[in-house]
């Protein structure tokens, strides 16, 4: 009984000792974002108001040409980053996952771009692929003039440059998750495929990856919200152009926001963000709790 009493007051003491958090979480951050749906039914510009509209921000935001190249520059974008970075960072913990010679400064190599933030990513890559600057300029210096690779002042190829720098400061990150993932694979697996004579490519594809579905769901959520939030990689390497070429939403938000005073188009901008994030991430989450209780069981 004396244990029970125990128990049940440091539960007591636990949820008193965490309210204030909770309580700062509901005001900022629910807070926060109802008043921003709430901004976004208004025709607030410069400051804040509160003449409701109903949707008419909404009907101005999707006949916005601007915001229709930012949300298809962002599909095809995040489509190809999540595949790209999933498929590399899963290679290359394979790769280290063969114990490998210099296997700590290898897993240091490939998580150090995630260390950097993506505005320094930005940079360093706009210096890479500048024509003036970049790989063109020292193949010319070679003796390659032929060679052009112009990518980032090219409407049509700019957002692969953006993706080029989102996949080199992810895969790393996905590597990580991926590989704790292969450590924690019981070795009588591996030793069973072996007798066999399975051949390690079958073992990974039809073995190992149903065994990561975890690891790839986590990895994915992770990305996901990444791509959705993506603005800094954007800014530093191309300010969304040329002209609106790789313009992104969190961009349209904030061109909106501080330079055009549309607060009301830029919470309504916003608030398609936050139903496009909870719509990619709630199925997942929910996917990958049941997993986790039928792995339970």
């Amino acid at each position: 009984m004396r244990f029970n009493l125990r128990f049940v007051s440091g539960r007591i003491a636990a949820q008193v000792a965490l309210l204030p958090a909770m309580l700062i979480a509901l005001t900022v951050f629910c807070g926060a974002t109802g008043w921003t749906v709430w901004i976004s039914l208004t025709n607030s510009r410069m400051l804040p108001n509160t003449n409701f509209i109903g949707l008419r921000q909404y009907g101005s935001l999707f006949a916005n040409e601007r915001w229709i190249v930012s949300v298809q520059n962002l599909a095809l974008f995040g489509a190809l980053f999540i595949v790209i970075s999933l498929a590399l960072g899963f290679l290359l913990a394979v790769l280290i996952d063969q114990r490998v010679r210099a296997e700590d400064l290898l897993r240091s190599m490939f998580l150090y771009p995630f260390s950097m933030s993506f505005i320094v990513t930005g940079l360093a890559w706009r210096w890479i692929l500048d024509p003036t600057l970049g790989i063109s300029k020292l193949a010319h210096d070679l003796g390659f003039e032929a060679i052009q690779f112009d990518w980032l002042v090219r409407q049509d190829r700019v957002i692969f440059t953006l993706l080029a720098a989102g996949v080199w400061h992810a895969a790393g990150l996905v590597m990580a998750i991926m590989l704790a993932g292969l450590r924690g694979i019981d070795q009588e697996i591996w030793k069973a495929t072996r007798i066999e004579g399975i051949p390690a490519w079958r073992t990974y594809l039809f073995v190992v990856l149903p065994m990561l579905k975890g690891s790839f769901a986590t990895a994915t959520i992770l990305m996901a919200t990444s791509v959705v939030r993506l603005y800094d990689l954007s800014v530093a390497m191309t300010n969304g152009g040329p002209g609106i070429a790789s313009e992104v939403p969190a961009k349209f938000v904030m061109d909106n926001l501080f330079e055009r005073q549309n607060i009301g188009l830029a919470t309504a901008a916003a608030t398609s963000m936050l139903v496009t994030v909870v719509a990619v991430v709630a199925p997942l989450l929910y996917w990958q709790s049941r997993s986790a209780e039928r792995a339970a069981r």
